[in-house]
């Protein structure tokens, strides 16, 4: 009796066919992970899966900014027909082998952060796993497990790690103010480039990362001399973070919501468009309404408002203190 085909070997054929069928042509982004779980209605896992055969295949690849896309020169396997009673070439798994192949790239533990931070940048947080990154590497699961425990312990760690990639100027600035304010700029580039990190930070159980910890510290330091209780500078640090990490979420939460649905914000302020109108004609929102036909939303320009009052604010706090 013939064992059926696997769910995730038959979705990426489907999607195999569009691509030779040039339904989808190079340069197209392919559905998402989520996208792939809601159409076929499966796991993310399997869905993963999906995405994970098809670039094996090198049908597709994924770029940062812009998601799963196809190859510029998809690969030539065998084409897909509808009577085929076996997986294609192309999406046949791989069986991991304990001998490390000719010329392969030794395991590390940054070889390893760098591919899952790929993983995340490319296809989101959800796709991140311990499989889904042995499978990048080419290596057994189980390997992984020499250098983190788990996959929270993956995630911690791939926060760190891209905290080690900007290096902060020491001692920077002399006004104390020009140094949060290039703190606080620092972590909002760090959140554009990885749009998946605010997710993984905690301000109530924080991880004993060296990288992020060394931000925290850079932030300390930056406030002495003021006059200012060890106290009080260590809920700056955290307060200006927070500040980074919320308007960063909402960064992210856009980003995915274009990328599910295929909308950027302004199209989709048009399809609000009738509903809106019909609220403020109601007269009851005249200010809003005011609002509403002389901005359009700015996530950077509600970033610098936000650290320019709150900069505002500390300044005065400190100013009351020496009165005091």
């Amino acid at each position: 009796m013939t064992r059926p085909e696997p769910s995730y070997l038959r979705i990426a054929a489907e999607l195999e066919k569009r691509i030779r069928s040039g339904a989808l042509r190079p340069g197209d982004r392919v559905p998402s992970v989520r996208q792939i779980a809601l159409q076929w209605g499966v796991a993310i896992a399997t869905a993963t899966r999906v995405i994970t055969a098809l670039r094996e295949a090198g049908l597709v690849d994924t770029r940062v900014g812009s998601g799963t896309v196809v190859t510029a020169q998809p690969a030539l396997s065998g084409p897909v027909t509808p009577q085929r009673t076996g997986p294609s070439p192309m999406v046949r798994p791989r069986r991991a082998s304990g001998r490390r192949a000719r010329g392969a790239e030794v395991l590390s533990r940054d070889r390893l952060l760098r591919a899952a931070v790929t993983i995340a940048d490319g296809e989101g947080l959800e796709a991140v796993s311990m499989r889904r990154v042995a499978g990048a590497l080419r290596v057994g699961p189980m390997s992984l497990y020499r250098y983190v425990a788990h996959k929270n312990d993956l995630l911690a760690q791939m926060a760190d790690h891209v905290f080690g990639e900007d290096v902060l100027p020491d001692p920077g600035s002399e006004h104390w103010r020009s140094r949060l304010e290039l703190i606080a700029r620092t972590q909002w580039a760090l959140c554009r480039r990885h749009l998946w990190l605010p997710r993984v930070v905690s301000f109530t159980r924080p991880s004993l990362a060296p990288n992020m910890m060394a931000h925290t510290e850079w932030t300390l330091r930056a406030l002495d001399g003021l006059g200012l209780p060890i106290e009080i500078r260590m809920r700056e640090a955290m307060t200006l973070h927070a500040l980074v990490i919320t308007a960063a979420l909402s960064l992210a939460e856009e980003h995915e919501a274009e990328h599910e649905t295929g909308m950027t914000l302004a199209h989709w302020m048009v399809t609000q468009r009738a509903r809106t109108d019909e609220l403020f004609a109601s007269g009851r929102f005249p200010l809003l309404a005011e609002l509403h036909e002389i901005m359009v939303p700015d996530l950077d320009a509600q970033f610098d408002y936000g650290l320019d009052r709150h900069l505002d604010g500390l300044v005065a706090y400190i100013e009351a203190q020496r009165d005091g």
